[in-house]
């Protein structure tokens, strides 16, 4: 079998940041790296899903939000694939930016949190959330779109 992009990757080397992971066509693929791989702790399980839930409100209803495709975590709990269409790499830094800063003063109930939205609506985690955020949002805020590649 072929070997996919994202294992040619060396781990080793990554820190926590945001990375451009695969450009198809209009689609580009970026790597939102909250924990340096293969370095635990590893993000809360509750944390990543309630990280999951304010990013993906926030980032469709902002300004790119038509050009969001998908957000979701990691497999390996060290952050999540954010994929975006027709957008440059330098608004989709700043979006990042803004999305996260959205999330960390988010206030109140978790998008999508109640039993009839959420297939685990027990698993949340609000304060971790709050805390992994606003540490990722400390190694990304001087970011520029040169830091962008592996």
């Amino acid at each position: 079998m072929e070997r996919i992009t994202s294992f040619s990757v060396n781990h080793d080397t990554l820190e926590p940041g945001v990375y451009i992971s695969r450009i198809d066509g209009d689609i580009t693929t970026y790597d939102l790296r909250f924990i340096k791989p293969n370095t635990p702790p590893y993000l809360d399980i509750d944390a990543m899903h309630t990280i999951e839930h304010l990013f993906a409100t926030y980032a469709r209803n902002d300004s790119l939000k038509d050009n969001v495709i998908y957000f979701g975590p990691m497999g390996c709990r060290t952050g999540f694939y954010l994929l975006m269409r027709n957008t440059s790499n330098e608004d989709a830094l700043e979006y990042i930016k803004t999305v996260i800063m959205d999330c960390i003063n988010h206030k109140g109930e978790i998008p999508g949190s109640k039993k009839i939205e959420c297939g685990n609506y027990l698993a949340h985690n609000a304060e971790k959330a709050h805390n992994s955020l606003v540490e990722f949002y400390d190694r990304i805020k001087t970011l520029q779109v040169n830091d962008l590649f592996y």
